[in-house]
């Protein structure tokens, strides 16, 4: 094995070699080498020199994440490093179930959502919900899909699991799996069997009836609270019987779904059997406050599994809070503090939505990496990174800036229409949390009106200033 990974440290080294079979669940702060860890632990259970070896899979959520995985371990040996929806495309590809092009695009998902929503309250349904936002009801439907409820009864009477905000109300529930249904007839109408929520349910189906040997002996998942309770039981049926699934995961780092735990999945392991990562390796002492101070907000109220990180012992400066009068002059500093310091280190530049980061190539000489689902191949050494607070999860930079951390535009505005407040807050905090944690050493913030109210305002956490 050819790797370039630091050597397991502390509890690492035991979880690293706990048994080969059956299912083990690890929680962890950011920072604490989750990432690192899924990376040993597939070597070591795909070592041909042990009696237990076999092909590994380590699958993540994000797809930019696959491109620095395959970085940071180099040559694995027999583990194959996959995104789920590569997965699970193979696999039901594998089975005569994915045809070209089967999967309908969000944009696609959306359209098809107002359509059966339309069509259902022609024929006399009527739901509140349905005069929300089309966003608010098509992640009604991927919650549904997620957690693969087939009937209007099992939605009725499905547990939210501490789901934010004010969701669909039971009264209205018949109402909305109606629009549910005809969404589906639609798709598939339009040649389309599948959208991304939906695809494990069918991959679930279909290892329900393969009798054919596994193709994988073990399983890690590596950001794991980011995959919902169908595509865990998905993996988990993935493995034979002598086989393993190892999950890794930070609840206080779920930017999809709404608060869906590893226990919905029905995962094979006892609380009492949960491993927990507390030490911070990544973060400055500094960034490790206030990420904690963003964790212990009311934005994460009632979170469960919630791990709080030690204090990192290594010092740095306090994240910087930067004022602006106009964005135009906000952008600009970013753009040169962020090329000064990629001339000797990582530095990704982070924005909310993939709108914003649009501006950010402009103001910059030569070519910085964009952060995205295409990115094949992960640069080495000192550069430039740029994308959204999604497409950097489970990376790390040495230094992190973060424009547009203005009232106005964090919550985003749209996930205030679709959501409201509360649970528009909620997400954004989590997002934020995501980009404050991938800094190892400085962190700037930058706005130009009030600045948001997710930042935390206790003092000793930010320092501020105004240019």
């Amino acid at each position: 094995m050819t790797t370039t990974l630091p050597r397991p440290v502390g509890r690492q080294k035991e979880v690293l070699a706990l048994p080969a079979a059956g299912h083990t669940v690890v929680l962890g702060t950011a920072g604490s080498g989750k990432t690192t860890l899924a990376l040993h632990r597939a070597a070591y259970l795909a070592n041909p020199a042990t009696d237990h070896a076999g092909r590994t899979l380590l699958v993540t959520f994000n797809k930019c994440l696959v491109a620095y995985l395959q970085a940071l371990g180099g040559r694995l040996g027999n583990v194959e490093v996959r995104n789920y929806h590569h997965f699970a495309r193979g696999y039901l590809a594998s089975r005569g179930k994915m045809a070209n092009n089967a999967i309908a695009s969000p944009d696609l998902a959306a359209g098809l959502g107002q359509q059966s929503v339309d069509g259902v309250k022609k024929v006399g349904w009527s739901a509140a919900a349905f005069d929300r936002p089309i966003q608010f009801l098509v992640e009604e439907f991927q919650w549904i899909s997620q957690n693969g409820l087939r009937s209007a009864d099992a939605y009725v009477d499905a547990e939210d699991d501490g789901r934010q905000g004010a969701r669909v109300p039971q009264a209205e529930r018949a109402a909305v799996f109606a629009a549910y249904d005809h969404y589906r007839a639609l798709r598939n109408a339009a040649g389309k069997p599948y959208d991304w929520d939906d695809l494990a349910q069918t991959v679930v189906s279909e290892f329900s009836s393969d009798g054919a040997a596994r193709y994988y002996k073990h399983v890690i998942i590596d950001e794991g609270q980011d995959f919902s309770p169908v595509m865990l039981q998905s993996l988990a049926a993935a493995v034979p019987s002598d086989g393993s699934l190892t999950f890794f995961g930070d609840v206080a780092q779920q930017i999809y779904g709404h608060k869906i735990s590893w226990r919905s999945a029905g995962l094979n392991v006892q609380d009492r059997d949960v491993w927990k990562f507390e030490q911070n390796y990544r973060n400055t002492k500094q960034i490790a406050r206030l990420a904690l101070a963003i964790a212990k907000s009311p934005h994460y109220r009632g979170l469960v599994d919630l791990i709080e990180p030690k204090s990192p012992t290594a010092d740095g400066p306090l994240p910087a809070l930067v004022s602006f009068k106009t964005e135009a002059e906000e952008l600009k500093f970013v753009a040169e503090r962020a090329q000064k310091l990629a001339e000797t280190g990582t530095v990704a530049v982070l924005f909310r939505d993939r709108e914003l980061e649009q501006v950010l190539p402009r103001l910059v000489s030569g070519i910085p990496t964009r952060l995205h689902r295409d990115l094949n191949i992960w640069p080495r050494g000192p550069g430039l990174f740029y994308g959204t607070y999604h497409a950097a999860k489970g990376l790390e930079f040495d230094s992190v800036l973060v424009p547009y951390a203005s009232n106005d535009r964090l919550p985003h505005p749209p996930d205030v229409t679709a959501f409201g407040v509360d649970d528009a807050a909620a997400r954004n905090a989590k997002l934020l949390y995501v980009a404050v944690t991938r800094a190892k050493s400085n962190l700037v913030f930058t706005h130009s009106c009030a600045p948001t109210s997710l930042l935390p305002t206790a003092a000793g956490l930010l320092q501020r200033s105004q240019r």
